[in-house]
């Protein structure tokens, strides 16, 4: 069991960093340039606690994170094409985006969290929930090779609607809740923050079995989850523009979760070491991102 001082001082960590990106925001303005800066960080970050992890799990647990961190990451980029979708029906400005994404990760620490810790448990307690995990992933990975019956309808989604029945719902971008005709009530930018967290529980459920396939070690899981997700608010802003060009970018991620299927279900016959998971998973990743450039197209096959 990882000694509680690892868990506080990760968290201490978390906090100075986003300290260090909330500076960076003062001293780079526009958007894109901060970016590409925070982007820069929190990647060194986590390459750093890799080297960190050294003394206390050696060598395969610190290439068992840097896994779980490809893994998370891949899957992450992948997600930003459904928030990209989210913003545009929820018609929110590109300058509020950001607080949206900011709470939304919030949110994400704590359910990725409760997710790996009753994860860990099931699998310790039950072995046949390994085979329910890799089930789970191949579920997913078909998914994302399926044709998408998703489209960029500007109609709100059903339960949008029946919220909008239920209370009234201001059409305020500027905060989350407002005092309007004598009552407080949640605003357009709240429902997005709602989908992005309802969205994030859907990924988790990809994701958190992906990367305990790599590792049953809690805090292994949960930082690599944590650092990766950490990094996505910058990421956003500097793909949201390349995304549809990543058109065979889903195939990759679809290939990666296959992976992580198969590891799982044939751990009992078959043991695929740390490295090797690291490698097949930059090999996929790599080759499907470099086809993706080499034949650019307007928009992607299907989300």
């Amino acid at each position: 069991m990882t000694p509680l001082p690892y868990w506080l001082w990760f968290h201490i960590a978390i906090v100075v960093l986003l300290a260090a990106e909330f500076g960076l925001h003062k001293l780079f303005p526009e958007p894109r340039r901060k970016a590409i800066y925070a982007t820069i960080l929190w990647v060194a970050a986590a390459l750093a606690l890799a080297a960190i992890l050294l003394p206390r799990f050696h060598t395969e647990g610190s290439v068992q994170y840097l896994a779980g961190y490809a893994i998370e990451e891949a899957l992450s980029i992948d997600n930003l094409f459904v928030f990209l979708l989210l913003f545009r029906l929820f018609r929110i400005p590109d300058v509020r985006q950001p607080k949206v994404l900011f709470w939304g990760v919030a949110g994400a620490i704590v359910m990725r969290g409760a997710f790996i810790a009753a994860g860990v448990k099931l699998l310790e307690a039950f072995a046949w929930i390994d085979y329910v995990f890799g089930i789970i992933l191949l579920v997913a990975a078909v998914r994302l090779v399926m044709p998408s019956a998703e489209s960029e309808s500007t109609e709100a989604p059903g339960w949008i609607r029946w919220l909008t029945r239920l209370s009234p719902i201001s059409d305020r971008q500027d905060r989350f809740f407002v005092h309007e005709s004598g009552r407080w009530m949640a605003t357009i930018l709240f429902l997005s923050l709602v989908a992005v967290e309802i969205t994030d529980v859907v990924f988790a459920l990809d994701s958190i079995p992906a990367v305990l396939s790599i590792t049953r070690e809690p805090f292994l899981a949960y930082t690599s989850n944590i650092m990766a997700v950490m990094g996505l608010r910058s990421l956003y802003v500097l793909l949201a523009v390349m995304l549809a060009k990543l058109r065979f970018l889903h195939y990759g991620l679809a290939a990666v979760l296959c992976f992580a299927a198969l590891k799982m279900l044939a751990a009992r016959w078959i043991e695929v070491g740390p490295l090797t998971s690291l490698g097949v998973i930059a090999v996929l990743l790599g080759a499907t991102i470099t086809l993706s450039l080499l034949k650019p197209a307007l928009g992607r096959a299907s989300l």
